[in-house]
């Protein structure tokens, strides 16, 4: 997404929410404590933070060195604004960079980190490309959207194979995970809430005055409608697939 104003529709549809994806702090925190062999103060590349929630986390956990990372410099106000006023200023760097190029030496990380964010370049892409940044038995967690059965009902497999086409399920995933040489700690599907309290109710809340804010818009329109079926394929559907997150660790 390259034109300025599709991107601004974008950012005015996810504006102020909690997340901009499903998740929690519950499960942030679940993920992380299977990362049993960080140092003190490890370093941290949070890849895709955007406003930061899992961001703010990872840095009052481990109150090590966390470079926040994203495309669009009005999440990253927002991260420094929530650091600084969670008193970890200090330990969080917000820097507007590019996920596939990124500018950092081999081996610098003893975690990555990309809650819901792999996808922009592809998960087996993200694991390989992302695996010469983190130290020897150092970590990378994920989470991916995924199917949860083999038989998707064909109205969310329609609705996924338009807006998400390279969505698969939790085996193809530990087997990518495996093939780019990691060693998979443990996985797990983030519960129902997490699609809702923070991300979907809010969202949901906002579009009646983002379409009337938008009326004559049909482009902003389109992006509206798509979110609100994503929305309803949610409710109707939400056993058919997940988040799942993914930690694993370099292989020796």
């Amino acid at each position: 997404m390259d034109d300025p104003k599709l991107i601004e529709i974008f950012m005015d549809i996810q504006r102020g929410l909690p997340r901009q994806g499903p998740g929690n702090d519950n499960a942030t925190c679940h993920a992380l404590s299977f990362c049993t062999d960080l140092p003190e103060h490890p370093s941290v590349l949070d890849i895709g933070c955007g406003p930061g929630a899992h961001s703010i986390i990872l840095a009052n956990q481990l109150r090590g060195s966390i470079i926040a990372i994203d495309l669009h410099q009005e999440y990253l106000d927002e991260l420094k604004q929530r650091a600084a006023a969670s008193g970890l200023g200090d330990y969080v760097t917000p820097m507007l960079e590019d996920m596939t190029n990124l500018p950092f030496a081999h081996e610098n990380f003893h975690l990555i980190w990309s809650e819901g964010a792999a996808y922009i370049m592809g998960v087996e892409n993200a694991l390989r490309e992302w695996r010469k940044l983190i130290k020897p038995r150092g970590y990378i967690v994920f989470s991916e959207l995924l199917w949860l059965t083999d038989n998707p009902p064909d109205e969310a497999k329609e609705f996924f194979d338009h807006e998400y086409p390279a969505m698969r399920n939790i085996e193809y995933n530990k087997e990518l995970i495996k093939q780019s040489g990691y060693r998979l700690i443990q996985n797990f599907t983030i519960e129902e809430n997490a699609w809702w309290n923070n991300y979907y109710s809010p969202l949901e809340a906002k579009l009646p005055a983002l379409r009337a804010k938008y009326i004559n818009n049909e482009q902003a329109l389109s992006f509206i409608n798509v979110t609100a079926t994503e929305i309803e394929i949610r409710r109707k559907f939400g056993s058919a697939y997940g988040y799942e997150f993914f930690v694993a660790q370099l292989a020796i």
